[in-house]
Parts: C-alpha cells; sequence; structure tokens
C-alpha cells in the first residue's frame, strides 16, 4: 500500500509542479519577436526532478512543455520537429536536474544541469531547424554561421533564465530542504 500512496503522491506533485510552471509561464519577459524569453517556469521542474529523480523529472518537463505549446497564447513553431525540439524536448530537459536526486544542498548545480540541458536542444533546434530562417544581421552582428546565430539566440535568453533558476533554487535550498530530500516520504 505504501507504494500506491507514494506513486499518487508523486503524480500529484507532478500536476502541481506543471502546474505552477505553467503560471509561471505567464509572467515571462518576452525578449524576441520570434520567441525567446526570459521566465521562472524551469524552477518548479527542477525542483520536482530533485525531489523524484530524472526518470520522472524528464516525464513533468516533456508534458508542461507539450501543454506550453498547445495550450500557450505565444506558441510559435516552423513544423512538428520544432515542436518537438523547443517545447516537449527542452522542457524534458530540465529534468535531468533529477540527476541530483534527494541531494538538497546541490539544487543550484541541479539547476544549472536542467538550464543546461534545455539550452542545448534549444541550440540544435536552432542550428538545425531554423537555420533557413537566420537573419543577415543580429543583435547589431552579421550572422553568417548558423552555430554562431544559435548560440547568440538561444543564449540570450536561457543564460539569464538558468541564472535566475539557480538563484531561486540556492534561495529555497535550505528552507525545503527536507521536502527536496525526501525526508517526508520515510
Amino acid at each position: 500500500m505504501k507504494n500506491v500512496n507514494q506513486t499518487t503522491r508523486m503524480l500529484c506533485e507532478a500536476a502541481v509542479s506543471i502546474a505552477l510552471a505553467y503560471a509561471l509561464s505567464f509572467l515571462e519577459l518576452d525578449l524576441w519577436f520570434q520567441g525567446g524569453s526570459i521566465g521562472a517556469a524551469m524552477i518548479p521542474l527542477i525542483m520536482f526532478a530533485v525531489r523524484w529523480g530524472a526518470g520522472w523529472g524528464i516525464a513533468a518537463g516533456a508534458v508542461f512543455g507539450t501543454l506550453k505549446y498547445f495550450l500557450g497564447l505565444d506558441s510559435f513553431a516552423v513544423n512538428w520537429i520544432s515542436i518537438i525540439f523547443d517545447y516537449g524536448g527542452a522542457y524534458a530537459m530540465v529534468g535531468l536536474a533529477g540527476l541530483l536526486k534527494r541531494k538538497a544542498n546541490l539544487i543550484p548545480l541541479a539547476a544549472l544541469i536542467g538550464g543546461a540541458a534545455r539550452f542545448l536542444v534549444h541550440y540544435i533546434s536552432g542550428v538545425t531547424v531554423y537555420a533557413e530562417y537566420m537573419p543577415e544581421e543580429f543583435m547589431g552582428l552579421t550572422m553568417t554561421s548558423p552555430f554562431f546565430y544559435s548560440a547568440l539566440y538561444n543564449g540570450g535568453y536561457m543564460l539569464p533564465s538558468t541564472i535566475l533558476a539557480v538563484a531561486v533554487c540556492a534561495a529555497l535550498m535550505v528552507p525545503l530542504r527536507k521536502f527536496l530530500n525526501g525526508e517526508d516520504l520515510k
């Protein structure tokens, strides 16, 4: 019976984390005209992943990303591959923060791992899917390489979003230590 109760609790916490991430996604600061914004949506997903592990964190991130695309008012994609990369796939990688499962003292590092993994998926999407849409000039620089353009474009919003996630997770590390370590589950 304990496993059933724990699974139910985990699914409920996943739903709350996804809902909180979705609510936070409405408070983003948009940077570019075709996507890319600074926001805190990764934070609940990171905390869920640290509490329950990478597998469940990846699943919750994928669900959030998919919902964000299909329910979002400002969702943008050029084809189904970009939907997979920039929404479901990118947010699923935030769940890699769960590699540091139940290590509350390492949650800033977990946030860095999740943010870097999400950036990597956006970067690959920019180099492959969006390469043909690369402008001749971006941020006052002449664009000749999709590798450089994707790093600049995606880094422009992912670096501040990751720094925000690391800072908030560091601030919540002590007050949420028992929760993140799963001490209430024993």
